[in-house]
């Protein structure tokens, strides 16, 4: 069951129903929790099996923990929840470069990685950290398996954290109808992204249309246009498919009066690396900040260290999606450019260059977002070979005066594109105007209009869903 599917709505719909008079928390945590193993047990038994046993393993640990926070035992619990998700999630891919003959190929060959695996291990990891850093948390065996399962989070984040999700478990009060009618918004504005932005994105209108087949199926080389074609066209429909499951999921959880954290903020609108990763996927981005990079960072004041440590930050991060080379590449690319932004920025200060803000400011977005975008050549690409050989294309000025793909694969990305900004910009000036109470009653007005078209768009694209990027790491 996705959050998308007709199934899943059913079963958000009942479940309100059902656990809305529940005023009791440890009523409410237990019926959550069972809903939240139903709704995983869709994907299989087994993956629940898994799910529950990495929940008790660190329940467990963490009250070892609690009771003498060492290094030790904090590195104990680190290597347990690490080697249980390189056993389903890197060995698998590793087998196939041992010989045919090792004995324990089929093994290896027959294990699935459980889908949501790397998100709720990353949960646990940071209550285990927390723990060490001695947070005063305790919770109960039931709170702690519903912050591992709970089911808007559990597929694919946003990654939550314990000491922000407890203290809302605990909460006797019911969700107001503030909370309803925003997590209803929410889920429709995630669907109408997800369902319908990257379907065009992806796929075009027709077969030979699109970014995947831009990727996979041409058979000529690819000129300089097509390759920014591809790499931005990418770019939002990752956004699109990504930020749309987030709004999914966060708009489920407030339908219950869970506040999740957001993952994503108009990133294609940063003016500098480093700002993008505040805004993109935000959750897990803060994470390998605050637990990974600054654990690093400190252990010497050398700048070359601090820069070093960003570099291997990112290189883990892209390691996290995948153990392969273009992974790998794309978190090096996006460490090398925090680090060069970082130099920039020195030198900016160092020569006190005067630039007009309005042209600064434009200068900065344009080449963090066409150096944003370049990297998903990395992440898109099926091996490294391929990624170098669009990069080269992007470098030859004769590449530039052809075109490979249907015109309207071009049209449609650049008016999604366009039609996203204009969006934004829009939304941010009636945002303004409704602060002040000028649009308050065309808002009622407006409304309506918005959810019917959204709907109508929603039931038209929804037989042609996408599978979502995100479930493969």
């Amino acid at each position: 069951m996705t959050l998308q599917s007709y199934a899943y709505l059913l079963f958000a719909l009942v479940l309100w129903v059902a656990v809305y008079p529940v005023r009791q928390p440890s009523r409410r945590q237990l019926a959550l929790l069972v809903a939240s193993y139903l709704f995983y047990a869709t994907w299989g038994l087994e993956f629940l099996s898994i799910l529950i046993a990495s929940s008790l393993l660190n329940y467990a640990w963490g009250i070892f923990l609690r009771r003498r926070p060492t290094l030790g035992r904090l590195w104990g619990g680190v290597a347990l929840n690490v080697t249980l998700l390189a056993i389903f999630k890197y060995l698998p891919s590793i087998d196939y470069l041992l010989p045919i003959s090792w004995t324990g190929s089929s093994l290896m060959r027959s294990l699935v990685m459980p889908v949501g695996i790397s998100f709720w291990t990353f949960e646990a990891l940071s209550y285990l950290f927390d723990l060490y850093r001695e947070e005063e948390l305790d919770p109960s065996l039931t709170e702690f398996c519903l912050y591992m399962a709970l089911w808007p989070t559990v597929l694919s984040g946003p990654v939550c954290r314990l000491p922000d999700m407890l203290p809302q478990f605990r909460k006797n009060s019911p969700p107001d109808w503030e909370d309803v009618a925003t997590g209803i918004h929410r889920i429709i504005v995630g669907l109408f992204m997800k369902l319908v932005l990257t379907q065009l994105l992806i796929a075009g209108f027709e077969k030979t249309g699109g970014i995947d087949y831009g990727f996979d199926q041409i058979s000529q080389g690819w000129s300089g246009i097509d390759v920014w074609y591809l790499a931005i066209g990418y770019g939002f429909y990752l956004f699109f498919d990504f930020a749309g499951y987030s709004h999914i999921a966060i708009g489920s959880a407030r339908l219950f009066g869970l506040r999740l954290s957001e993952n994503f903020d108009r990133p294609y609108l940063s003016s500098t690396p480093s700002i993008f990763w505040t805004r993109w996927h935000m959750s897990l981005s803060s994470w390998i900040r605050d637990y990974v990079f600054l654990s690093l960072a400190t252990l010497r004041r050398d700048l070359w260290w601090r820069n070093l440590s960003l570099v291997l930050s990112m290189m883990i991060f892209g390691l996290w999606h995948a153990a392969t080379a273009t992974f790998i590449a794309w978190g090096l690319y996006h460490g090398l450019l925090l680090v060069l932004h970082r130099q920039i920025q020195s030198i900016r200060r160092r020569m006190s260059m005067a630039i007009p803000a309005l042209l600064d400011s434009l200068m900065s977005w344009g080449f963090t977002f066409g150096a944003v975008n370049l990297g998903w050549l990395f992440f898109r690409a099926p091996n490294l070979r391929q990624a170098l050989t669009m990069f080269r294309a992007i470098l030859t000025p004769r590449g530039y005066f052809h075109l490979s793909f249907r015109p309207d694969s071009y049209l449609i990305a650049f008016v999604v594109i366009s039609g996203y900004f204009l969006f934004v910009g829009l939304e941010s000036i009636f945002r303004q105007l409704a602060d002040s109470g000028v649009l308050e009653r065309g808002r009622w007005l407006l409304s309506p209009v918005f959810y019917a078209v959204a709907a109508v768009c929603i039931l038209i694209w929804s037989g042609n869903e996408t599978t979502f990027v995100y479930f493969r790491f």
